[in-house]
């Protein structure tokens, strides 16, 4: 094993015992939660070691570095970064998932990009707290109509919700909110109860208050490089 493979392997342990515990000190079923290992931005090789540890779902962010990802190594791949128009066929590709879905718009062209190429993909409708554009996403009570709208379409699944919480918001009081809408959206949409909500710096709160997709990424891989 090679240094990079066991500096992955010790820390998804960590990553994965720590989801273990915070599951039950909610009371819930560690089954209940699925980890996305998001490698926006780290190599390819680095979703071999993932894969050859057991993960099966991985998230990015951009479409190119998604698509050959994919073509790489075929998981269940998730896009969750804001989703522009332009970018929604080259993303149908590629992703099983979308977590970042705000319009109307969005939802009408997608199902038309699935019902060419013969394929379903899974939403999740992102919510935002405060309402700030830069971050996507719509207001609670918005939702609805978005939710309508995709289960109106037979080529789209109405998967839960997703949301990031505003910087400015500590941690409880912002999961607390979230949990709250995400309550009444599964009396709604009983079918709907994902919340993909938690990532490297949050996800033992965010499981705390239900989230079932957590989206980690430098926790498990270490520090990010970011490049233009």
């Amino acid at each position: 094993m090679n240094q990079r493979t066991e500096d992955i392997a010790t820390a998804l342990a960590d990553v994965q015992d720590r989801i273990t515990k915070a599951a039950a000190l909610a009371g819930r079923n560690r089954s209940e939660i699925t980890l996305i290992a998001v490698t926006k931005t780290y190599p390819a090789s680095d979703v071999e070691i993932l894969r050859n540890l057991g993960i099966e779902n991985f998230g990015e962010n951009r479409s190119d570095e998604g698509l050959e990802k994919s073509l790489l190594f075929p998981a269940t791949w998730h896009f969750q970064g804001q989703v522009q128009g332009r970018k929604l066929k080259d993303i149908a590709v590629w992703a099983s998932f979308i977590h970042s879905i705000d319009s109307s718009d969005h939802i009408a062209k997608l199902s038309r990009i699935c019902s060419e190429k013969d394929r379903s993909i899974s939403l999740f409708l992102q919510l935002s707290l405060d309402g700030a554009p830069d971050r996507g996403g719509v207001l609670a009570d918005q939702l609805p109509k978005l939710a309508d709208q995709i289960m109106s379409n037979s080529n789209l699944h109405l998967a839960g919700l997703m949301c990031v919480p505003p910087v400015e918001y500590e941690f409880n009081r912002a999961f607390n909110e979230i949990a709250e809408v995400h309550s009444g959206f599964k009396s709604s949409y009983p079918k709907a109860i994902a919340l993909s909500a938690g990532m490297s710096s949050d996800f033992e709160v965010a499981i705390s208050y239900g989230a079932t997709h957590l989206r980690v990424g430098s926790e498990i891989l270490g520090s990010r490089t970011y490049h233009p």
